[in-house]
């Protein structure tokens, strides 16, 4: 069963400055970020490209050891987390970063997300058909929708609407998936045209699937959250990096405390991960049925602990990335073909099913024993991005999607 990785301009606009407000915009400009920011955004979303490379490509973590087998575990699950909080970010440079756009800048923006979303679940559609499986665009698609009310909510209002969903929805998913048994998720399925289509229908895309909007949500609205701060300021950064490092040190530790040694085991254990977000077939739901699971926080587990602590790990990734662009100039300018990769991060997540399935590999799967294939893939992906920003704004298909929402620009 395949399952994806998240990519990006699904999550973030290739703008390199957020669209400006329409004079009929009743909210002041928002002031713009600055380069470093938006450079240490891109930096992130790079890591994520590579993180979901090793998980789809690299060898399996049954079959690493020492460093190659902690790269392969933080890999696994950490790097459609970072993607997911890297969209919510996304979403607020469309609808504007500090202070929300209104009027008719706002009405066009949300246009413009809403244009996004409908794009993005017909392109994960269509992947799912041609490769098999589950691609996370779809899931960006259902996330972007929901997202939409929240656009104009301030940081702490949005911080505590992820935190209150990662309390709450774990169990509620619990719950749901308790009660959608198979008999009844084929019963609602035959009726659901997506699923005909590419067997990721709207239950899937909600509750059951392997990326369940119920508990991933949260992800998009903490990166919400966090596009709102003013991540430039010294004393924002310092608070911020203390804030993850509080969540993952809380979360990871008190799963290790109720559920012992095996609370943080990778679903890759059991053989080779694809890198989904769920340990369970997609017709068996999201959630082992023990609720005793629900004290665990592995990767793609979807508990309390598990939303809390990857969000924690991806604050530190994002903020990390940005102080170091900031503040690391030579970094910055060696940095450079590696940030052309998040640029263009839709283009490089497609392009790699693209690429493995024109060499016969199995798309979206672990299989190979070792390291050779998936640092060609990374370096191919950073030789094409560098080549690429060199003549061109966007990526390829960053360009087409932007291309498909100007008719946003006709919202009166």
């Amino acid at each position: 069963m395949t399952k994806s990785q998240p990519l990006q301009e699904t999550s973030v606009p290739q703008e390199n400055s957020p669209p400006q407000p329409s004079p009929e915009s009743t909210a002041p400009a928002a002031p713009g970020p600055s380069m470093g920011r938006l450079v240490g955004v891109d930096l992130a979303r790079a890591l994520a490209v590579f993180g979901m490379y090793v998980v789809h490509i690299g060898p399996p973590l049954s079959a690493t050891d020492g460093v190659a087998s902690w790269i392969r575990y933080i890999s696994d699950g950490h790097s459609s987390v970072l993607f997911a909080t890297l969209a919510g970010f996304s979403l607020m440079l469309l609808a504007g970063r500090r202070e929300p756009k209104t009027g008719l800048a706002g009405r066009q923006a949300k246009a413009r997300i809403a244009i996004r979303a409908v794009v993005l679940l017909a392109l994960g559609t269509v992947m799912a058909m041609e490769y098999g499986g589950v691609i996370i665009l779809g899931f960006y698609g259902a996330y972007f929708l929901l997202a939409l009310p929240l656009v104009r909510l301030r940081a702490r209002t949005l911080a505590i609407v992820a935190a209150a969903l990662a309390l709450v929805t774990p169990q509620l998913a619990f719950a749901l998936n308790s009660l959608l048994t198979e008999p009844i998720q084929q019963r609602i399925n035959a009726y659901d045209p997506l699923h005909r289509l590419s067997e990721v229908g709207v239950l899937d895309l909600l509750f059951t699937g392997f990326y369940p909007t119920i508990t991933w949500i949260p992800f998009v609205i903490a990166g919400m959250a966090l596009a709102r701060l003013d991540l430039s300021a010294t004393a924002v950064q310092w608070r911020v990096a203390a804030l993850g490092a509080a969540l993952t040190v809380a979360a990871y530790g008190m799963s290790l405390l109720l559920a012992g040694k095996d609370a943080l085991r990778s679903t890759a254990e059991d053989g080779p991960s694809s890198g989904g977000s769920g340990s369970m077939p997609l017709d068996s739901g999201s959630f082992e049925p023990q609720a005793s699971a629900l004290l665990t926080a592995g990767p793609h587990s979807g508990t309390t602990f598990d939303i809390i602590g990857s969000v924690g790990v991806a604050i530190l990734v994002i903020v990390g990335a940005t102080v170091a662009m900031e503040r690391l100039p030579r970094l910055r300018r060696l940095a450079e073909p590696v940030i052309a990769v998040g640029t263009m991060s839709l283009t490089a997540y497609v392009g790699h099913f693209v690429a493995q399935s024109l060499l016969s590999m199995p798309t979206g799967k672990s299989s190979e024993q070792s390291w050779g294939p998936l640092l060609m893939f990374v370096l191919g992906a950073i030789v094409f991005a560098a080549i690429w920003s060199c003549f061109f704004r966007r990526g390829p298909l960053e360009y087409l999607l932007h291309a498909a929402t100007e008719p946003a620009k006709r919202i009166r």
